[in-house]
């Protein structure tokens, strides 16, 4: 085999890379004792650099082209061989081909949750995935800090390095843009755009480019996901009293349904009907007591539950009584603005006859020096 090989190489007169892969990022061009015949023919095709290393260092660099190898289009081989008055006997030197294209459709994601603040519902863990793009822009450097002598190296002897400087700049990114967990949906492309910025430079310290980085999902742990879908399901349902009423009916339609012929369809809509009777009876009941009479005095006034803005946040409604516990912590200051139903704007908390007592033992502000 030894022999087949010597004899192979110093015939060999053309050299060229074909690959098929998806995934080959630098291919070393393989011949017997690393020899090449003065004269060969070198082949670099679109989206392939060519780098000839000599004695460990890198010598020429050859763009797409066709070239024939002598000591004219190898001037720092040349140099480095000595080669004064031209030569054309075989030389040695090693060959790396260096995939230029874009690599797309890798993967990045958060091993272990990552724990925020959001404004909110306070301190939250989410997980994160998508997907990025990458393109080799700096061979010397690609070849030097990455690739070293590997022969053939493909995306995934790097891929997880890169992941854990995507991971560590998302979770940076998080805490500084401050996005509230419901909102971060419609900003994916906003966040993948401001991942690019922050890690170039250090995909650019290994002669890589970061040409496209999408965020697919921001997901919260399956407890919090399910408290959420109870909310919007109570939110959806809206009236409690028509949810109910229509709760009824089914459940009458479902009774008729019943096995049994006609006399258990007559049982089920029975009971349903004595349901529904009793529910009015029971609504009946309820108006007539909310209704005045000369010896029962009227029900106490309500008081009307206020928003206010706290660090820019819409919170509330809330009852005069949560208020005043936020005036005694300092969330809420005279300056606060408040509404409640009734008001055409949003007030100062002050100015609002109803809230002025509040701070009553709170000194108001400094005056202007």
């Amino acid at each position: 085999m030894d022999l087949f090989n010597k004899i192979r190489g110093e015939f060999i007169d053309i050299i060229e890379w074909t690959d098929d892969s998806r995934d080959t990022m630098v291919y070393r061009f393989e011949r017997y004792n690393n020899e090449i015949k003065m004269g060969a023919r070198l082949i670099v095709r679109e989206s392939q650099i060519a780098i000839f290393i000599n004695k460990g260092k890198i010598a020429d660099i050859f763009e797409p082209g066709d070239y024939t190898l002598e000591t004219d289009n190898l001037p720092i081989l040349s140099t480095l061989q000595g080669w004064k008055h031209g030569f054309h006997s075989p030389f040695k030197a090693e060959i790396y081909f260096i995939n230029t294209r874009r690599f797309t459709d890798l993967k990045w994601g958060t091993k272990n949750p990552i724990t925020l603040r959001d404004p909110e519902f306070g301190p939250m863990r989410i997980r994160a995935f998508g997907t990025y793009a990458i393109r080799i822009t700096n061979v010397t450097n690609f070849i030097k800090e990455i690739v070293g002598t590997d022969g053939h190296f493909t995306t995934d002897e790097i891929t997880s390095q890169l992941r854990n400087l995507i991971v560590s700049r998302f979770a940076d990114i998080l805490g500084e843009t401050k996005i509230p967990i419901l909102d971060m949906a419609a900003n994916y492309d906003e966040l993948g755009e401001f991942i690019c910025q922050k890690i170039h430079d250090d995909f650019l310290a290994y002669g890589i480019e970061i040409t496209k980085m999408l965020v697919e999902n921001i997901s919260l742990p399956t407890a919090v996901e399910e408290i959420l879908d109870k909310r919007t399901s109570m939110g959806i349902m809206g009236n409690l009293q028509q949810y109910t009423q229509y709760q009824t009916a089914t459940a009458i339609e479902k009774a008729a349904e019943n096995e049994g012929g006609l006399a258990g369809g007559g049982m089920g809509m029975g009971m349903g009907f004595a349901m529904a009777n009793q529910m009015g009876q029971n609504m009946q009941q309820n108006q007539q007591h909310s209704q005045p009479s000369a010896a029962v005095p009227p029900p106490l006034p309500q008081e009307k539950p206020f928003y206010v803005a706290i660090n820019g946040q819409q919170q509330g409604p809330m009852p005069i009584s949560q208020l005043q516990l936020l005036v005694n912590n300092g969330s809420v200051t005279r300056e606060s603005l408040v509404w409640c139903e009734g008001m055409s704007n949003w007030e100062k908390a002050s100015d609002v006859e109803t809230l002025s007592q509040l701070f009553a033992a709170t000194p108001p502000p400094l005056p202007p020096l």
